[in-house]
């Protein structure tokens, strides 16, 4: 991103902005609009005697609170809307091209105000230190609110970016703050379907419009004759398109929405932060906020940052295996992540893959061996864990493998054994294999594809 020319930058935040629009339109349908009519307020007593699995009572429970402290009575609500672009992606999901300032009223937007965050950073002074790899990979100087999603825990992201946007002379206070990643407009236009914008070629729809939109801000506006500071009035001719499908959503439609909300929520595509300490707790009960968490047995997270790759992680296929021996004097880890680059030539978009690639293990881990890295791998301890860093760079074309063999504490032979595996947000479908030889030196094993955070007992 850093390395784009200045005008590619800007339609880049341009798309962001609409998208933003879009996504925060799709959040609140369900949440602030349909919700109303059906009366949710209503929804906690009954949600006791519905026939429902305890994990969706429990969510019940907690929209009903989110509807209500989010503005669903009469004082009005301000929140801190980050879009996270993870076809960049960040430990948090994805980089943030812009932000969004959102007030919420007797359960309707009141007021929408959307940022360019490279133009916002312009007014946060220059005296933050960058975490290194991004001074040292790609020589940021300061750091700023478009790098503050950092961490992978969205709680430490989220104070994090207010404390920029104060640095910026920002003056809302806000009540929450919510990411949001791109794949939820895919959501949008796959259940209200393709849509054509007249002036302008194709269609966009939920498999190509994430990229269709982009080729149009950054390329295609020069193809069609348009002139360089018309070309983000797509955005505005796309988002009134899709308003007026939202109004005319069926029930059905409605309630495919509602359920693909939920899914991104599971996913981490949507991540929630409230000042309201009680409305917090329970949102991390149900892991709506993103959270690293604590762990009483085996634990891995695998973090990637793209760091001046462009938008390659549309390129990026992952797959993790990880093998556990508690056989031995001392229990051991063998991890292998693999990195596929399945574009085959750079382009305007793609580029090889600059990852700083992060690790996250038990307290009381040590690292044995790292290779198939750039670099020494670097260990560090971060939000209870064991964290090993390093840079990994995958050529356009090519898969590289990063094995890591690393000794685990003492708790990981508790029995049953049990590994929580946390999944970044932005970081796709994630395919995923464990096998395990016990302290009797029988051995077991599991494999999936994970879509959100995962337990595993044996």
């Amino acid at each position: 991103m850093e390395n784009l020319p200045e005008n590619q930058r800007k339609g880049w935040k341009f798309w962001l902005a609409f998208w933003l629009l879009a996504a925060i339109f799709l959040f609140s349908w369900f949440v602030f609009l349909q919700i109303k009519y059906h009366k949710i307020e209503n929804l906690k007593p009954i949600a006791e005697i519905l026939p429902l699995k305890n994990q969706q009572k429990n969510e019940l429970e907690v929209l009903a609170d989110i509807y209500q402290k989010m503005g669903g009575y009469d004082s009005e609500k301000t929140f801190l809307v980050l879009f996270q672009n993870n076809l960049e992606l960040r430990p948090g999901g994805g980089f943030i091209g812009s932000f969004g300032i959102m007030k919420i009223k007797n359960g309707k937007l009141s007021d929408l105000q959307v940022h360019d965050t490279g133009i916002f950073d312009s007014r946060v002074p220059n005296s933050e230190t960058p975490p290194a790899p991004l001074a040292d990979i790609l020589g940021i100087k300061s750091w700023k609110m478009r790098d503050s999603n950092w961490s992978p825990d969205f709680a430490t992201d989220a104070q994090e970016a207010e404390r920029f946007y104060k640095l910026g002379q920002g003056q809302e206070n806000f009540d929450g703050i919510i990411s949001l990643n791109s794949n939820v407009l895919n959501s949008f236009l796959a259940i209200g379907g393709p849509v054509r914008i007249d002036g302008y070629p194709g269609e966009f729809n939920d498999q190509s419009g994430i990229l269709s939109l982009e080729y149009q801000v950054e390329k295609g506006f020069e193809e069609q004759g348009i002139e360089k500071g018309a070309r983000k009035d797509i955005m505005k001719d796309l988002a009134i398109v899709l308003e007026a499908k939202a109004r005319n959503f069926s029930l059905v439609q409605q309630l495919e929405l509602a359920r693909k909300i939920e899914e991104h929520l599971v996913k981490k595509d949507i991540q929630l932060f409230f000042k309201d300490q009680d409305l917090q707790k329970d949102i991390e009960n149900i892991n709506w906020g993103g959270r690293v968490q604590k762990s009483d047995g085996d634990y891995l997270m695998v973090v990637d940052a793209n760091l001046n790759s462009l938008k390659s992680d549309f390129c990026i296929k992952r797959k993790i295996d990880y093998n556990v021996d508690l056989s031995g004097d001392a229990p051991t880890a063998i991890l292998n992540i693999t990195y596929e680059h399945t574009c085959r030539a750079k382009d305007w978009m793609t580029t090889d893959y600059r990852d700083w690639l992060r690790v996250y293990a038990p307290a009381g881990s040590s690292l044995d061996e790292a290779t198939g890295q750039n670099g020494d791998a670097q260990p560090a301890e971060e939000l209870g864990k064991k964290v090993f860093g390093m840079k990994v760079f995958v050529p356009v074309g090519q898969t590289k493998t990063v094995t890591l063999k690393y000794k685990l504490p003492d708790l990981a032979r508790n029995n049953p054994y049990k590994l929580l595996v946390q999944k970044q947000s932005g970081s796709g479908e994630l395919p995923f294999s464990v096998s395990l030889r016990k302290t009797d030196k029988s051995e077991a094993s599991a494999e999936e594809t994970l879509t959100g955070d995962r337990n595993f007992s044996f």
